[in-house]
């Protein structure tokens, strides 16, 4: 059959391999996680909130808000399919505008959000806070 593995590449290295690969993908999806934790550890002490806070789930949502000048219920917002997605740029640009950014900010933060919340974290943004509405 000229499907089936060769002498040459016996199972034991394709499961070798296959591991490796699993392996590599694992600790560099760990080191995102780590780059986002922190990144967004800082966004929080730089908008007066806890830092801790952005590590517990549910909690960090609601100090988001705070950040942006909206309300707890907003957190029912985006668990609704596709309502979701307006409402998470729509936070996204809150979260922009709250550091005095504009509009490609946004664009930057809903496309390559790691960079871009690197950005906001270590770059030279302040805290202004959410305009009134």
């Amino acid at each position: 059959n000229k499907y089936s593995l060769n002498s040459n590449c016996s199972m034991e290295t394709f499961q070798g391999l296959l591991f490796g690969f699993g392996f590599f993908f694992s600790i560099a999806v760990l080191a995102l996680v780590i780059i986002l934790v922190v990144a967004r550890w800082k966004i929080f002490t730089k908008a007066d909130q806890p830092g801790w806070a952005s590590i517990i789930p549910i909690y960090n949502a609601l100090i988001f808000l705070r950040i942006i000048g909206k309300p707890w219920w907003w957190i029912l917002l985006f668990c609704i399919p596709l309502v979701n997605i307006v409402f998470m740029v729509l936070a996204m640009d809150l979260l922009s505008k709250s550091f005095g950014k504009r509009v490609w900010f946004t664009v930057g933060l809903f496309l390559l959000p790691i960079i871009f919340e690197l950005i906001l974290a270590f770059g030279d943004a302040k805290y202004i806070g959410p305009k009134k509405q």
